[in-house]
């Protein structure tokens, strides 16, 4: 009775809430007193759910009917579309995400990203005075928080923060909640964009008004691309020298393959930059006052500007057109559409990433940013809006969608750790469900429960507590020991979900702290800094010893040996990684070792004869044969001289580096009755080959590297000018319509510090891959300066 009660109460209509029905069934079966059943003092597991709530005690002694009832119920909350729970979500919740926006600024170096920021939060009221990326009061902006992105103003790791934008519409006041993320510019801290984009909903792209589409917006119109990301492109610096908005919006279509189209004309340009015109609504804006705090709009569009604006806005409805069905339509009657119809045609098609819409503006001249925010409202998504899927583990991850609903169990994503006075701080965006201040989540990846002590709101360096986050949005909490890309769950839903991509390092230093006294901290910088960048990597050089570092490029590595120096005071010793070379022979050569020491007591007696010779079989192994017929050396013996020779080759005679395509064969020798012994012969073998490995003509090996360059047609010739430089061989060419693709096999040696010089010869738009190819020998020359070194070095040891 009781199982068809549980069956009735899971389906009475109601959304199954993260604290779900299921979990608090009691279901007594009819049981002699005599035998109680036992407690459960552990989780309980149904269907790959894991369910925590373990406040008060549960039966083991579960009916058919009623384990049937429950897998039921758990079916149907993992089982709910997107569809069913919106038609049954409260008004209030509805509300409450329509006005909600999650958006990324990105954009190329330099191009505006943090002062557009800064003039949101003044607008927004989140600030109450505007301070510049390199001002001259020496504050800095608001979201450039670390000392050394004030110093050098550029921003070096992106920041969080959330702002309200109150929007008339109608004559009606609306309040928009926005989660704003500024990002880096420069490739070396491409991560800090990558995990940012992967939990945002939309984004603004920013361009410069004379550079238009540069480098960095490729890359970051890739990211944006790889992650389904809805964007609004604005073109900042319109007070600029040399400003051709038009210039921009061209360049997206052509060079970014993206369709786009401008919603605002501007009225004047450079120096006489007042305003825009707003192509849907045909009227004008001006922002003014002190800090452009008023916005004044004018019904007309001032003359000088009218045949243009008008021009334009046909240009808009013809691109619209192609991208949206009804807009088409509309076109193809030769009506002329409505502001509303151009309004949610934008919409629509922004969102389903067929269309960007484009404004205009100056951030540092406080011009146009207000209409920016309206649009980031108008246009961009709302959390429902997107598709959040995740990977559900109990069905083969197979793709399930998320619903951003309170009352559903939680998932959410820790996409960002960052420490600080408090201990670590993990970002987190909520994809369903709630999050609340105290609770127990479930890491997927280790299947940890965890407690959350302290929820916070992030405005750049500072923190707001909350106790709770609703469905969509962004937070952070404090006491979460976790990695970058984990997925948190109630303990409800078997789900994971995919994280974010990472690149692969492209340059290496190796790095050691000036004094021994400053290795713990050290060793607590090199945890956390590898924590916190999934692309800062460290590891220790088997063959040299040394601790390597690897990252994005020169810049990112220095930042982080300045932040050593600044937040842990650890100077430290920076160098080129010794490369690993590896030695060989090229002929044989034939040896014939005796090994007799005298030293007290029993000495050291062996002979060995033989020859050394490349190995015919594999030019990258070693080995060794015993041909030795008569006896002369004991088999007992032979393995030890294998042995030595395996030493040998551990450590080469020329550089100390591992020996590869060596053979030798053992085929005569001699014994001492006494003296002779496996330590005797292994240490013959080992002076033998030592010995021998000249004659036998010993060289030098490097490792070549395939490098990929990819850079625009224009840069070729500077291309194979620098790889001319290097000794490359040119593997291959292909040359498409805009870039073209050389893959060379390069020294590593000659490759240090080349991304710098590829990026000086390319303007900045070029990019390398680089991974190991094959071994070959060094040139003459540089043959004879590592060993003179190796040396020189082995000298200066023994004295």
């Amino acid at each position: 009775m009781r199982a068809q009660r549980a069956v009735a109460a899971l389906n009475d209509g109601r959304v199954l809430g993260s604290r779900c029905s299921a979990r608090f069934l009691t279901i007594r079966p009819t049981i002699p007193s005599s035998s109680p059943a036992p407690m459960i003092a552990a989780p309980v597991q149904i269907d790959g759910r894991r369910y925590f709530n373990l406040s008060r005690p549960r039966f083991a002694a579960v009916s058919g009917a009623a384990s049937a009832a429950l897998r039921k119920a758990a079916e149907d909350a993992a089982n709910l579309t997107p569809e069913a729970v919106a038609a049954k979500m409260s008004p209030e919740e509805k509300l409450r995400l329509s006005r909600v926006r999650n958006i990324g600024i990105a954009a190329h170096i330099d191009s505006g990203k943090t002062t557009v920021t800064e003039r949101v939060l003044f607008y927004t009221g989140r600030i109450k005075q505007i301070h510049e990326v390199r001002g001259k009061d020496g504050v800095g902006s608001k979201m450039d928080s670390m000392e050394l992105e004030r110093e050098k103003g550029i921003t070096i790791q992106s920041a969080a923060t959330f702002c309200d934008w109150k929007k008339v519409e109608d004559g009606e006041e609306k309040t928009y909640h926005i989660n704003l993320i500024d990002t880096p510019g420069h490739i070396d801290f491409t991560i800090e964009v990558e995990r940012a984009l992967r939990v945002l909903d939309g984004a603004v792209m920013i361009l410069c008004a004379v550079s238009g589409v540069q480098s960095q917006t490729i890359t970051v119109d890739r990211q944006m691309k790889r992650y389904n990301i809805p964007r609004l492109s604005f073109v900042n610096k319109m007070d600029r020298m040399g400003a051709n908005p038009w210039k921009a919006v061209e360049q997206i279509n052509s060079k970014l393959k993206f369709p786009a189209a401008a919603i605002q004309v501007p009225i004047g340009l450079e120096d006489q930059h007042k305003g825009v015109v707003d192509l849907i609504h045909m009227r004008s804006i001006y922002t003014e006052g002190p800090r452009g705090i008023q916005v004044r709009v004018e019904d007309k569009v001032p003359e000088d500007v009218r045949e243009l604006a008008e021009k334009k806005r046909q240009e808009l409805i013809e691109k619209l057109a192609d991208v949206d069905d009804e807009i088409a339509e509309i076109f193809l009657d030769e009506r002329t559409p409505t502001p509303e119809q151009i309004k949610a045609a934008i919409r629509r098609a922004t969102i389903a990433l067929k269309f960007t819409p484009v404004m205009m503006g100056s951030a540092l001249a406080d011009k146009s940013i207000q209409p920016m925010l309206d649009a980031v409202c108008d246009y961009l998504p709302q959390p429902s809006d997107i598709e959040n899927v995740a990977l559900d583990k109990s069905k083969g991850e197979a793709q399930t969608k998320l619903v951003p609903y309170n009352s559903l169990p939680f998932v959410g994503l820790a996409f960002k750790l960052e420490e600080n006075n408090y201990g670590q701080l993990t970002y987190i965006r909520v994809y369903q469900g709630t999050l609340r201040k105290g609770t127990y989540l479930f890491n997927s990846r280790t299947d940890k429960k965890v407690r959350i002590p302290r929820i916070v709101r992030m405005h750049s360096n500072e923190l707001e507590d909350v106790s709770e986050i609703g469905a969509g949005e962004i937070c952070a909490v404090f006491g979460v020991d976790c990695a970058s890309g984990d997925t948190f769950t109630d303990g409800n839903l078997p789900y994971t979900m995919t994280s974010m991509f990472v690149p692969d390092a492209v340059m290496s230093l190796s790095i050691k702290p000036k004094k021994t006294t400053d290795a713990d901290n050290f060793s607590k910088a090199m945890n956390r800094f590898q924590r916190e960048d999934p692309t800062f990597r460290l590891f220790v050089d088997d063959e040299s010893e040394e601790t390597i570092i690897s990252g994005m490029g020169e810049l990112h590595l220095e930042i982080y040996i300045e932040r050593l120096r600044r937040e842990y005071k650890v100077e430290c010793v920076t160098g080129q990684p010794r490369v690993a070379y590896r030695e060989t022979i090229v002929q044989r050569a034939d040896f014939d070792y005796l090994l007799r020491r005298q030293t007290g007591g029993p000495g050291d007696f062996a002979r060995v004869g033989g020859w050394i010779e490349p190995n015919p079989e594999n030019s990258e192994a070693n080995a060794f044969e015993n041909q030795v017929t008569g006896g002369s050396i004991p088999d007992k013996y032979i393995s030890a001289c294998g042995k030595g020779f395996e030493i040998a080759c551990e450590k080469g005679p020329l550089l100390g580096h591992k020996v590869i395509g060596a053979r030798m064969v053992v085929n005569d020798g001699a014994t001492h009755v006494t003296d002779s012994s496996d330590f005797a012969f292994n240490l013959a073998a080992q002076m033998a080959f030592r010995k021998t490995f000249p004659e036998a003509g010993g060289q030098v090996l490097e490792p070549l590297m395939k490098t990929t360059i990819m850079a625009p047609n224009e840069f070729q010739g500077n291309i194979l000018m620098l790889m001319n430089k290097r000794n490359a061989t040119i593997v291959d060419t292909e040359i498409g319509s805009e870039d073209f693709t050389l893959i060379a096999d390069v020294s590593l040696n000659a490759m240090f510090g080349f991304s710098t010089q590829l990026r000086a010869a390319t303007q900045g738009k070029g990019e390398f891959s680089m991974e190991f190819s094959h071994y070959a020998p060094a040139a003459p020359h540089l043959q004879r300066e590592l060993i003179a070194k190796y040396q020189a070095e082995l000298e200066a040891k023994r004295k």
